[in-house]
């Protein structure tokens, strides 16, 4: 089993900077594509960003040109570095991951959230 933990959330003046980040740990053979999601208030959870391995990334088009993503294989963390927020970045932010077990069973899992609120 793989655990995700969250951190650096807060709250921000909108035009203001946070970074997140996602450490992982346990048992695993390889972690693949790394995602950040995010959660409002009475909205569905919703894709922010991801990254592969090897670095490939994509966003979503309302933080394009705003946030990055960003990753440590070797530190074992992924970051996202979010500029110019806007209040309605206000959400709680999840890190997801794609792993494979030692077995090469294939596993995700979530982190339990950070939150970010960004005042107008």
């Amino acid at each position: 089993q793989v655990q995700l933990v969250e951190s650096g959330g807060g709250l921000v003046q909108a035009g203001g900077s946070l970074k997140l980040s996602c450490a992982y740990s346990g048992i695993m053979f390889y972690i693949n594509d790394m995602r950040w999601y995010r959660q409002a208030p009475g909205k569905q959870r919703e894709f922010v960003a991801t990254i592969a391995s090897r670095g490939v990334t994509n966003y979503a088009d309302s933080v394009k040109g705003r946030f990055t993503i960003s990753r440590d294989n070797t530190k074992k963390t992924m970051d996202l570095q979010m500029n110019g927020l806007k209040p309605e970045d206000t959400a709680v932010y999840y890190c997801n991951a794609d792993y494979l077990l030692p077995s090469g069973s294939s596993r995700n899992a979530w982190g339990q959230g950070t939150q970010v609120t960004v005042s107008s």
